[in-house]
């Protein structure tokens, strides 16, 4: 049996888009995701508001990408002092992570060959979120 390790895990907040957020990474990342709603739970929402996130898992190779929608008059700010980074172990996946993720947002460097010797790209989806997908050659 494995011995349980320490992890890190991205924490994404959403203003209200995180159901579509996570199911657009479930389906570019080809992941497993679980979703629960403030319906039924006892945090205190609006009533147009239970149908939000409060907690989503997205299990995706040996990653996950936890979020939640912000809580009603929370604002949310993506800012830019933060980015995923997927290391893919082939060019070939990082390619097809690299094109799902960055559909309809913004490339800020194209997925490429790198002067440190790795394809590398970097982008931010059409949610606001920073990502830079690697792969060594």
């Amino acid at each position: 049996m494995k011995e349980p390790t320490t992890t890190l895990n991205p924490y994404l907040t959403f203003a209200g888009k995180c159901r579509e957020a996570m199911t657009f990474y479930k389906e570019a990342l080809d992941g497993q995701l679980e979703i629960l709603s403030f319906e039924g739970n006892p945090v205190e929402v609006p009533e147009d508001y239970k149908d939000k996130v409060m907690h989503a898992t997205l299990r995706f190779g040996d990653a996950v990408i936890m979020a939640a929608d912000a809580m009603p008059g929370q604002p949310v700010d993506h800012g830019n002092a933060n980015a995923l980074s997927i290391a893919c172990t082939t060019i070939a996946e990082a390619e097809r992570c690299f094109k799902n993720l960055s559909s309809g947002g913004i490339i800020i460097m194209p997925f490429e060959k790198t002067f440190w010797g790795a394809m590398f790209g970097y982008f931010t989806d059409k949610y606001g979120v920073s990502w830079m997908v690697n792969s060594e050659e």
